[in-house]
């Protein structure tokens, strides 16, 4: 006579397991208090600069930092900063240097990178470990050199000053062209010299059209700290018809120095390009980083 075994149950520990790919609730909890709080500290500061551009003097000096302004549509401080501040000429000299400044990095950051990775020569290994010194090299220390080199070219006091310096100090800008060209197929080269390209053809129509993600993110990430620097425009160009936003910003503050509505209203006119410009291309400079490290 036969017996059924009945199946035996395993045995249960005392242990729960969390189901896969299901965080803690800690974890989660942690995760969005840091983000919280690093919104807090990026977006009050911005907030108090706004609420304050909007108020009279008055209520600046009676009310506290995050007090509503009685008048939400009051902009005379920004007719003020705009007119007293010369803000139509600082914006027509920067964008004056940006387009210069840009428009010669891309052709020297791509045409650099194309030659480093493309061909081989001597002491190229030298080139690129230079490359890499001048990015630890502080640029303060070297700037009694370079003021005596622009002003030996007699560019003191120019806007060609500030355009060469920019141009020719981005070292971060033809690595992110190098990463992007390392992924072109080299066959796509030698297509082109069978049919009779030369290096300058391929370049122009092979190599620079493939580069628009690389062009799209040196574009933002150049043109804002280019439109925010204050040192180099300052120092180059001490003259006032000549200045930028954010020397003009620090001028305007002279007169101006205890009305916080007014300088509050120029900040936020310096602010404000760089703001709008970042949050309608950020997914360029996502992408463009992303896609350049993952080639």
């Amino acid at each position: 006579m036969t017996t059924l075994s009945t199946p035996t149950r395993p045995a249960v520990s005392g242990r729960r397991t969390t189901a896969p790919g299901k965080r803690p609730r800690i974890g989660t909890a942690l995760t969005y208090l840091s983000l919280i709080v690093a919104s807090l500290v990026v977006l009050v500061p911005l907030v108090v600069v706004f609420l304050t551009s909007l108020k009279t003097s008055g209520e600046v000096t009676d009310g506290g930092a995050m007090s509503l302004p009685r008048d939400w549509l009051n902009f005379s401080n920004y007719a003020t900063a705009f007119n007293d501040g010369k803000m139509l000429t600082a914006f027509g000299n920067t964008a004056f240097i940006l387009f210069f400044s840009i428009t010669g990095t891309v052709l020297i950051g791509s045409m650099t990178a194309y030659a480093i990775d493309r061909f081989d020569f001597r002491l190229k290994r030298t080139v690129m470990a230079l490359f890499l010194i001048a990015t630890l090299v502080p640029g303060v220390t070297t700037q009694v050199a370079t003021f005596q080199v622009v002003n030996s070219f007699g560019l003191f006091d120019t806007h060609w000053a500030p355009i060469l310096l920019y141009m020719g100090t981005d070292i971060v800008s033809i690595y992110i062209f190098l990463q992007f060209i390392r992924s072109i197929p080299t066959s796509l080269d030698e297509a082109a010299r069978l049919d009779g390209a030369n290096t300058f053809t391929i370049y122009r129509k092979i190599i620079l059209p493939l580069l628009k993600p690389a062009i799209a993110t040196v574009v933002i990430v150049k043109g804002i700290t280019t439109y925010n620097d204050f040192y180099i425009p300052f120092l180059y160009m001490p003259s006032e018809d000549k200045g930028t936003i954010s020397t003009a910003l620090f001028r305007f503050k002279g007169p101006f120095g205890a009305h916080w509505e007014n300088i509050s209203a120029g900040a936020i006119l310096v602010i404000l390009p760089t703001l709008l410009l970042f949050l309608f291309l950020q997914r360029y400079i996502y992408n463009g980083f992303a896609q350049g490290a993952t080639k």
